[in-house]
């Protein structure tokens, strides 16, 4: 590995220790209290792997959109171990599977549980011999992703009862996203009918 991607990946993982140091200095503190930073953190990972070819496409020859460009499966990749940290400290705090088994019908929770489905074999696939393995299936797989994304806004809105915070983070992604295909429809204006 590069210097320049170990470095970019100890970026990644600031959040992460910053997150773990404050748990371990607070003698209060419970397995719930790294369940907020990072489902968060993997949202944002997540939002800004997608906002990556929107950006690219609006800025093509900014040096910040090829260095993204550059890192976007570490992006993905980190929003996908940050939900698998996410999990841990879900499971941590839940303490039992009973206790799990019993809030998984609620919204806030299954949303979350299937947005890790999706996220699974996203973070499986996102190497280079799965990237030779599936060729152009591989592209196909990782569209995934959007669902991904619409189902961890709806977990975030349902569990933190609101809505403000988590469009905070996915309008900018929305608008992209929006701007993206407006922008196919009118090079392609047949593709319309």
């Amino acid at each position: 590995m590069s210097r320049g991607k170990l470095f970019f990946w100890l970026l990644l993982s600031l959040p992460l220790g910053a997150a773990l140091l404050r748990y371990a200095l607070t003698p209060e503190a419970w397995p719930g209290d790294l369940l907020h930073p990072t489902g968060e953190w993997s949202a944002r990972f997540i939002i800004l792997a997608l906002m990556v070819t929107p950006l690219r496409q609006l800025w093509p020859e900014a040096r910040a959109m090829r260095f993204l460009a550059r890192h976007r499966r570490a992006l993905g990749v980190a929003g996908f171990l940050y939900a698998l940290a996410h999990l841990v400290a879900y499971v941590l705090d839940m303490e039992t599977l009973a206790a799990m088994w019993a809030e998984l019908g609620a919204p806030a929770i299954w949303s979350g549980w299937l947005a890790l489905l999706l996220l699974l074999p996203l973070g499986l696939t996102s190497n280079d011999a799965a990237m030779r393995l599936l060729r152009s299936g591989w592209k196909k797989l990782q569209r995934l992703a959007y669902p991904a994304a619409i189902l961890t806004l709806v977990h975030w809105a349902l569990v933190h009862d609101g809505l403000a915070a988590a469009l905070a983070h996915f309008i900018p992604l929305a608008l992209l996203q929006a701007m993206r295909v407006a922008r196919h429809y009118r090079s392609n204006p047949r593709s319309v009918a």
